[in-house]
């Protein structure tokens, strides 16, 4: 019997939007397991706690088909936590050329620090390719609607969080 092959799709998720729903839609099609892993990562100053970030991901998974999905925090170095949990393969959505240059160099480091796990890129499905959570985030701040851009919940949640009816 094979190994399964596990997937890890990282980010901080603050807030997760359609275009990460897509992306690991997309990605369960690809894997056995896809491990979302949710990075804690204070240093950019999230709206959303962890555990509200967490849970989020977990509601829009719910009804995804395919792979096991499990979704789980860390603050370690990426190509750690993809050795923890087991990853082959690193996933990672691109929107738009200014995504491939960052993604570029990671590609670089990562493939230097663990030359075992792949990193795959999964285009944004053009109707997402906009959406960015620094955004979403603003526009939900400025009392704008973001109702293309994020689950519904996940709506309810920022406006909540900026006291908009």
């Amino acid at each position: 019997m094979s190994k399964p092959l596990v997937g890890l799709y990282p980010g901080t998720f603050d807030p997760v939007t359609n275009g990460h729903v897509d992306i690991i839609t997309r990605a369960a099609k690809l894997v056995d397991r896809l491990v979302i892993g949710v990075a804690i990562n204070e240093d950019k100053g999230p709206l959303f706690s962890l555990a509200e970030r967490v849970e989020m991901v977990e509601q829009q998974c719910a009804g995804i088909k395919g792979a096991e999905i499990i979704i789980q925090p860390f603050d370690t170095l990426l190509m750690s936590f993809a050795e923890s949990v087991g990853a082959q393969i690193i996933v990672r959505g691109l929107r738009a050329v200014a995504d491939f240059e960052y993604e570029f160099a990671m590609v670089g480091m990562n493939q230097k620090i663990n030359p075992e796990v792949e990193t795959v890129f999964l285009m944004a499905d053009p109707t997402h390719q906009a959406i960015a959570s620094r955004l979403v985030k603003e526009i939900a701040r400025l009392q704008g609607s973001v109702a293309h851009f994020v689950p519904q919940e996940v709506e309810r949640r920022l406006k909540a969080k900026f006291g908009v009816p």
